[in-house]
């Protein structure tokens, strides 16, 4: 098995800011190489050649490059397109003597000629028996050896044995040193009934090569998976196996996402597929692959995938957790194994730190946990673990206002569209399958209306009941930010759905929830973020004036609320409750700042900030309509629950916990 890896990106004239966005990643990734065209026809047109002589040595600095040289300019052109063949058909050699005398120091292998079986790249109608195509690409790998460099020769995409032959009955095999395979399984349909395995593809072209260049190695050039389905695991699972093939070096195609305005060879999103082929978004954020292999490489993603199964295996009815790899889905997993069940964890490992939990859960209770790799927005998976579940505990969801600000279609896709995705599947089973539904205080909007006066260290509304209660569910919705309306939309379906379908369901709209196996960003989790800043001596940003209050719930009492419902679902089908610490467990930002200094020794250094959209200056959850359905109360004092937090980070981080105070 090999780890000798890189990656594919073709870049466009001019895409200078493009290419110095992508090589911190790509190079994070522990990729050695990279892959890229040298357009003929581009290093032609007026700006190719300053292009092309700013890109090769701007690559070489930090990767080994391997240009791919293709693309006939049309003016030279026998069919006036750049899939056709030169006129003169030395005319490619000639290029190649001038690429190698002006940039030759920057590469020591030259891929000649990409994909020779597609019409996009070469216009195989004007060369039925690719009688040019072995004169121009063998005359040019005899000079490129000649000059001292070594050729490679382009793979055909799906994979054609008999092309291959023909290039070495031809004597095209005996000039080269590599030989390029192009495998996209489980993405092109060109594929879908050819496709046999790395093993017998390689196997069989290994066979060609004996006969013809026993020297030559082979190199998979191009392989990749799409996640247009949003199946990132897959695609993370993809690449694991293609480094497992018996081949020398492995391009994955590609590094990053093509950019939604961009045209393909096809034309403008011709096919979504080839938009999502990327380890990265067109955006720079990481895909799964992506980020397992910048925040541990190779061994990090074996790890990952060894840990997932697909979703198709059968097995035993379980405790299905959408998004439980998350923080209060695994210590809900955790409760659940702990006491011998089995559970189903689906969640899409988007959130770095994620696969921690899941590696947790797995080294805990082994065969018990089953875990898929699957997004709220793939409705077949979500079938088809939901005909084995026989409850769902519903998770799963794009958690942070900030997120739905920016990206608001994707957090409507994942929450609301992906929560009526996952009712549907319910639906199909034709059973009662219980759901319990995690909403959000977010519902209730702003909060607006209340009026509300401050002290020193806190806020709180001026309404006696309120103050004395927290905010009840007969307070009307009000959706606010697109966050809010997301799961407004889907906490609205599910109580529905119990209504027109009988499905018993029910929703508990959550306040803070803090606790182990919490990641907090600035964006969601901020306790746990608070904590961790702590820790790390960095400063906290503090948006809005910090007397900002919420009553914060340790997790292993939403844990316990969460199984109170599902033991009671008949009977509490069709209702929301509303889950948080409640009054005696309502604290200002301010607060948990000082005792964290007080738990850790250290003085938050606090950058202040303006109030974010939507945020709540005050809110507090009644939570009297669950304890009367469910005798369910909160048994974890916010600063208890503060400081089993902190220990666990400090254990968690190799970090101490306790920092002595110094005397002035």
């Amino acid at each position: 098995m090999s780890a000798d890896f890189g990656f594919v990106e073709w870049f466009r004239p001019g895409e200078y800011d493009r290419v110095e966005a992508l090589l911190p990643g790509l190079i994070a990734s522990g990729a050695r190489h990279l892959r890229t065209h040298v357009s003929w026809a581009e290093y032609h047109a007026p700006g190719g050649q300053e292009w092309f002589d700013w890109l090769l040595p701007r690559l070489d600095r930090d990767l080994e490059v391997l240009p791919c040289v293709h693309y006939t300019p049309p003016s030279l052109s026998r069919t006036g397109r750049s899939s056709g063949a030169p006129k003169v058909l030395k005319d490619y050699a000639n290029f190649l003597d001038m690429l190698l005398t002006r940039h030759g120091q920057h590469f020591t292998h030259v891929e000649l000629w990409n994909e020779p079986n597609n019409l996009l790249d070469w216009d195989w109608r004007e060369d039925p028996e690719f009688d040019l195509f072995c004169e121009m690409v063998g005359g040019a790998a005899y000079w490129v050896q000649q000059r001292g460099w070594k050729a490679v020769l382009g793979g055909p995409a799906p994979f054609d044995p008999y092309w291959l032959n023909l290039m070495g009955e031809r004597g095209v095999l005996s000039v080269v040193d590599v030989v390029g395979f192009h495998g996209f399984p489980g993405t092109w349909d060109s594929e879908a009934a050819s496709w046999r395995g790395w093993d017998m593809h390689l196997g069989e072209m290994r066979r060609i090569l004996d006969r013809h260049n026993p020297a030559a190695r082979i190199w998979i050039t191009e392989a990749g998976y799409s996640t247009w389905r949003r199946d990132e695991m897959e695609q993370a699972r993809r690449f694991v196996r293609s480094l497992q093939a018996p081949a020398d070096r492995l391009y994955w195609y590609a590094w990053s996402d093509v950019p939604g305005d961009v045209a393909v060879q096809e034309g403008l999103w011709f096919d979504p597929r080839h938009y999502h082929l990327g380890a990265v978004t067109a955006e720079g954020q990481p895909k799964l692959l992506g980020r397992l292999l910048m925040e541990g490489g190779v061994d990090r993603l074996r790890e990952m995938t060894s840990l997932t199964t697909p979703a198709e295996a059968k097995v035993q009815q379980s405790v299905l957790i959408t998004g439980g790899a998350g923080f209060i889905g695994a210590n809900l997993a955790d409760t659940l194994m702990s006491e011998g069940k089995r559970v189903t964890v689906l969640d899409n490992l988007s959130r770095p730190g994620v696969e921690r939990n899941l590696r947790w859960l797995a080294e805990r209770h082994g065969d018990l946990l089953r875990a898929i790799p699957g997004d709220l927005r793939d409705a077949p998976t979500l079938t088809a673990v939901a005909a084995e579940a026989e409850a769902v505990f519903h998770l799963a969801a794009q958690t942070a206002v900030t997120t739905s600000l920016v990206s608001p279609m994707e957090d409507f896709e994942v929450n609301a569209q992906g929560t009526l995705n996952l009712l549907e599947a319910v639906r199909a089973t034709g059973r009662r399958l219980p759901v319990v539904f995690a909403s959000t205080n977010k519902v209730y909007g702003a909060l607006a209306d209340l009026e509300i006066a401050e002290t020193e260290t806190r806020c709180g509304p001026l309404d006696n009941t309120l103050a004395a209660y927290g905010v009840g569910e007969t307070r009307p919705l009000d959706f606010c930010t697109p966050y809010g309306c997301s799961k407004g939309v889907a906490d609205q379906y599910v109580l529905d759905y119990a209504k027109s379908y009988g499905i018993p369901a029910a929703v508990l709209r959550m306040s803070c929830i803090y606790g182990p196996r919490q990641f907090g960003t600035e964006d969601q989790g901020w306790v746990a973020h608070f904590l961790i800043r702590a820790l790390e001596d960095k400063p906290v940003t503090v948006f809005g004036t910090g007397r900002q209050v919420r009553d914060v719930l340790h997790v292993q009492d939403a844990v316990a609320a969460y199984r109170a419902v599902l033991d009671r679902i008949d009977r509490l089908s069709g209702r929301a409750f509303n889950l948080g610490g409640g009054p005696e467990n309502s604290v200002s930002l301010r607060e948990v700042l000082d005792e964290i200094w007080r738990i850790t020794g250290r003085q938050v250094r606090i950058d202040q900030s303006d109030w974010r959209q939507g945020d709540q200056p005050w809110f507090v959850a009644d939570t009297r309509a669950l304890t009367a359905a469910t005798g369910w109360r909160a048994q974890v004092d916010w600063r208890s629950g503060l400081r089993d937090l902190a220990q666990w980070l400090a254990r968690d981080r190799g970090l101490p916990l306790r920092r002595e105070r110094k005397l002035a």
